[in-house]
């Protein structure tokens, strides 16, 4: 049984599919499908701290499920724009387990990943499975990796209409 360590951006993943499909991403779906016939050593999910209610109760949500949550912080900058990165916080943790994997699981980056990937499969006998929004995730990325899951159908959830 394959090894595998999940890295999952999910306020990344949570605008794309967003804006892509106007749906909300299937947490679970993503979580069981990622690591279905494999043992899990480790399921990271990456956000910002927003300590609003919303965003706790996801947070709740996704330890439910068997992540790992990690919180980098919300810079509001002064010119109005916003940053919450976690690229190289993921980047550490996703080179600390590549010795321990088999399957290393990626949910969504950008292009920024792509030597990071490329040198993990050079320098390790593991798979990198990445898994991103179609037409919105780096091309790039989606060459290096060992292969590529397209986030729609079964791992989408509609958002519900009120009236």
């Amino acid at each position: 049984m394959d090894r595998v360590a999940i890295f999952a951006d999910v306020l990344n993943i949570y605008y794309t599919v967003y804006e892509k499909d106007h749906s909300h991403f299937d947490d679970t779906a993503f979580f069981k499908k990622a690591t279905s016939g494999r043992q899990l050593l480790k399921a990271i999910a990456y956000a910002t701290d927003r300590a609003d209610d919303r965003r706790l109760r996801f947070q709740n949500i996704l330890r439910k499920i068997g992540f790992d949550v990690r919180l980098t912080p919300f810079v509001q900058r002064a010119d109005g724009s916003a940053k919450g990165d976690w690229g190289v916080a993921g980047t550490l943790d996703i080179v600390a387990y590549a010795d321990r994997t088999d399957v290393l699981v990626l949910a969504p980056g950008d292009g920024d990943f792509t030597p990071v990937v490329g040198r993990l499969l050079g320098e390790h006998s593991i798979a990198v499975d990445f898994y991103g929004v179609p037409g919105l995730t780096a091309s790039s990325l989606v060459r290096a990796a060992t292969s590529f899951t397209p986030i729609d159908g079964s791992l989408l959830m509609p958002i519900p209409t009120t009236w």
